[in-house]
């Protein structure tokens, strides 16, 4: 065991500190200018796509529906036990760059969900798609997709899936002294009953616990930031500061600061990872563009906002120095120590919602590529076993050993993804300009197959009528 976890150490080391802060902030900055900055120009376009139904009718996954459950997949442990972690293992600057790399990931994001809605398959009345599908379809590299669905499905799967039942678990010990062996049998049983339901009974669980959770965690972290108003500003100076290693002495202050808060960023907020494309692919829309728009803004609610939640809990308590907590307890300190002994037993609860909510969402990544490589209900339902077992695992196995794991094959599947996009962003781009054409004329956009020069091989959407047809071309 200890030499597997010295192999994902030095693997993560690679990874995070080389290849993916250059990937991830070279490519967020160019499909930030490419695209003309959509994430910030289009951002009241955002919230008003958020209320359009599914356009079926009753069909289908609606737009709001997926975007609850790559928000569900996204709001989970990284934003409470991986805030944590990334302030205790690289300072308050570690906060600034989780900050950055939302800001300009949303942009991936942006391209990412884009192109799986256009590459997206028909499956009865729902849609499927992710980066798979589209390396498939638009590189013709069915290889490739192959690799990143195998590393989709261990990384969501199984891997997160054992960090969000490690969190539940030492968050529910800790308030309330309850055996993990307990907590690990009662999570694979509710596990097992939501996930053998399919996308369906996915669907409809994020649907309702999102909103619920989300929206009770940052009322409670904007009651302590109004009741320590006055020491706001100087949390704000202490991120800033620490962002770039001027409070520190040690020359790996400011490395350290970068490569955790852009790790736990990425794990929380997942732009440009490959993994919410398979959610935006689900969803039933117009327009390709609409999906991308809303899953822009996910990025946005999970980092600004929840991420953010956390870390001023966490600085404004002045517990992040401490060394008897990391994690999740941290967290749980913090709040009891800003609201008393209550608040850690209310934050176990959300702790469960937040966690559970991402293990229903990591599913449905999984199944979605698990089709993708082989569409055998046989052997789905043997992998629905291996998650409900790695749940269980991950109840009750040591906490760097599971985050050191998903750190891994989160960085794997990223880099995957990142040139995939890279390489097919052009079709992003001229459905966007499409879009905005659409918009300029006063129309409710509609995307057909013929809109996009070029693209060939596209199974979900129709050609348009005779006498309508108008290509964008790709520039």
């Amino acid at each position: 065991m200890k030499m597997i976890e010295n192999f994902m150490n030095s693997a993560n080391t690679l990874l995070w500190s080389y290849v993916l802060i250059i990937m991830l902030v070279g490519l967020g900055l160019y499909f930030t200018f490419r695209t003309n900055f959509v994430q910030f120009r289009m951002i009241g376009e955002m919230f008003r796509l958020m209320g359009e139904g599914a356009t079926s009718g009753k069909k289908g996954v609606s737009s709001f529906q997926a975007f609850c459950i790559s928000t569900a997949s996204r709001v989970g442990t990284g934003n409470l036990a991986g805030v944590a972690i990334a302030i205790t293992t690289g300072g308050p600057g570690a906060v600034f760059w989780m900050w950055l790399i939302a800001l300009i990931g949303s942009a991936s994001a942006f391209v990412e969900s884009t192109l799986a809605q256009i590459f997206k398959v028909k499956e009865g009345d729902t849609f499927r798609g992710g980066p798979a599908y589209y390396m498939e379809k638009a590189l013709k590299a069915r290889w490739m997709g192959v690799t990143f669905a195998v590393l989709i499905s261990i990384t969501f799967g199984l891997a997160f899936n054992s960090v969000q039942a490690n969190t539940i678990t030492s968050s529910l010990n800790n308030s309330f002294g309850i055996d993990k062996t307990v907590i690990a049998v009662i999570l694979a049983v509710i596990t097992a009953v939501i996930i053998f339901g399919g996308i369906k009974r996915v669907a409809k669980v994020a649907e309702w616990m999102v909103p619920i959770m989300a929206g009770a965690y940052v009322l409670i972290a904007l009651y302590i930031m109004v009741t320590n108003f006055t020491e706001i500003p100087g949390v704000i100076s202490l991120i800033f500061k620490s962002a770039f290693g001027f409070n520190e002495v040690a020359g790996g202050a400011l490395g350290a600061a970068m490569m955790n808060g852009i790790k736990r960023g990425l794990f929380s907020n997942e732009a440009g990872m490959g993994s919410a494309p398979n959610a935006a692919a689900a969803a039933d829309v117009s327009h390709p563009v609409k999906q991308g728009l809303v899953q822009s803004l996910s990025v946005f609610v999970d980092t600004l906002v929840i991420c953010s939640s956390t870390a001023f809990i966490i600085l404004l308590s002045g517990m992040y120095t401490s060394e008897e907590a990391n994690g999740i307890v941290l967290t749980q300190n913090a709040l009891e120590g800003s609201l008393g002994s209550w608040a850690g037993t209310f934050l176990a609860f959300i702790v469960f919602l937040f966690a559970f909510s991402s293990i229903v969402g990591n599913y449905y990544y999984a199944e979605s590529n698990i089709e993708f490589i082989k569409k055998n209900k046989v052997f789905l339902n043997l992998f629905r076993v291996l998650v409900v077992g790695m749940v269980a695992f991950g109840a009750i196995a040591e906490l760097s050993f599971v985050w050191n794991l998903a750190d891994l094959f989160m960085a794997l599947m990223a880099v995957i993804n990142l040139i995939a996009i890279a390489l097919l962003g052009k079709f992003a781009y001229a459905a966007l300009a499409d879009y905005k054409k659409q918009k300029a004329k006063g129309k409710n956009p509609v995307f057909y197959s013929s809109n996009i020069e070029g693209l060939t091989n596209l199974e979900a959407w129709e050609d348009a009528p005779e006498g309508s047809k108008s290509k964008r071309k790709i520039v």
